[in-house]
């Protein structure tokens, strides 16, 4: 089953941009629900295959609209328009450029749909040796994802001098901090973090801490505090069990998330969601493409799994959303089909083929 559906995305993988095909998972008596997959670049297939061969042994009642917009084509309107129609997609990494080529393409499809809420949960994993080992990492970055220095919006003045804007709004500032502190509300969690550099940037991150100040304001019953973003990487590394919520402008979110990751073991592990009002896209949370090891079978597809799972929640198909995290998380804790990244020797596939036997077993 897992080579005919990694074969199946292969073959969109390498078709013309903008094409579409309809992969049918399981048909069971609830409703199935329409979903766009972005397949991606490098690892991007090969995890989503693992996905998709997790939701077939789960019977999760989706349809899969599939788009290839490898290999840095460009992002279409009938892309957009089948996410804006469906609500919600699926994405493997997707590669930017160093130096040179247009804007990224993640940043070009949250700012089409405005996506401004990016959602990245840092939780540790039974059976992953870190070096944190005896202390609970469990922390969820919350990051501003639509204005700041990452929208990059640059301009040569004149030859040799470059200028980059960072822009700030109240609006969006507000919009953001609320959605944290929802956030810890509905999770059972306690505390909010602003992360900042308001001692240097007064007046940009001024006003996002300001407003972050006045929205805890309306949230009595959770804790609120900031902290300055150098020291804020310092305290991560140092002691991560302080931090519950974290809520960032969009370059720091990206730092952090990336030293969240890195706390429970590594990019492969951590999932992420990219949330606005019309359509939400789930991927990892953090966006390796690592093309040197694609197409070896040994990428950790853990990360889009459990990105897959929060899409089910957010659907409102609870009972497979926690079906694929339970299967995903007892294989971890056996320890005996782990990827090299978490300290074993299984394949892709080996680990994908553990995780489906788990959920066959429950099934029964």
């Amino acid at each position: 089953m897992l080579n005919r559906i990694s074969n199946s995305v292969q073959r969109i993988a390498s078709a013309q941009s903008g094409s579409v095909r309809t992969y049918l998972g399981y048909t069971s008596g609830v409703e199935k629900r329409k979903v766009t997959c972005i397949p991606g670049d490098g690892i991007g297939p090969e995890i989503t295959s693992s996905v998709m061969g997790v939701f077939q042994a789960a019977k999760v009642p989706i349809e899969w609209e599939i788009f290839d917009i490898s290999g840095g084509k460009s992002i279409s309107q009938e892309l957009i328009a089948s996410i804006s129609r469906n609500k919600v997609a699926l994405k493997g990494p997707l590669y930017t450029e160093v130096l040179k080529g247009d804007q990224s393409r993640n940043m070009e499809i949250r700012k089409a749909l405005d996506l401004y809420a990016h959602v990245i949960p840092c939780k540790q994993f039974k059976g992953i040796t870190t070096r944190h080992q005896n202390v609970p990492v469990d922390l969820v970055v919350i990051r501003e994802n639509t204005q700041g220095e990452y929208s990059g919006l640059e301009q040569t003045l004149v030859p040799g001098v470059v200028q980059s804007l960072k822009i700030i709004t109240k609006e969006a500032s507000t919009r953001i901090a609320r959605y944290a502190f929802e956030y810890a509300k509905n999770n059972g969690r306690k505390k909010v973090t602003a992360i900042h550099k308001a001692n240097i940037q007064k007046m940009t991150d001024g006003l996002f801490l300001e407003t972050c100040k006045q929205v805890a304001l309306e949230y009595p019953e959770i804790a609120f505090d900031h902290m300055i973003i150098d020291n804020c990487c310092m305290q991560l590394v140092m002691k991560p069990e302080q931090f519950d919520v974290m809520v960032t402008p969009n370059l720091y979110g990206n730092l952090v998330t990336n030293v969240g990751a890195a706390l429970i073991g590594g990019p492969g592990l951590a999932p992420g969601a990219n949330i606005g009002e019309r359509a939400a896209i789930f991927e990892m949370g953090a966006h390796h493409v690592a093309a040197d090891i694609a197409g070896m079978d040994k990428v950790n597809p853990t990360g889009l799994l459990l990105a897959s799972s929060m899409m089910l929640k957010h659907l409102n198909l609870d009972e497979y959303a926690d079906k694929v995290e339970k299967a995903v998380k007892t294989v971890i804790s056996s320890g005996k089909y782990l990827t090299s990244d978490m300290g074993g020797n299984a394949s892709t596939k080996e680990f994908t083929r553990a995780i489906i036997e788990e959920i066959e077993k429950n099934q029964q």
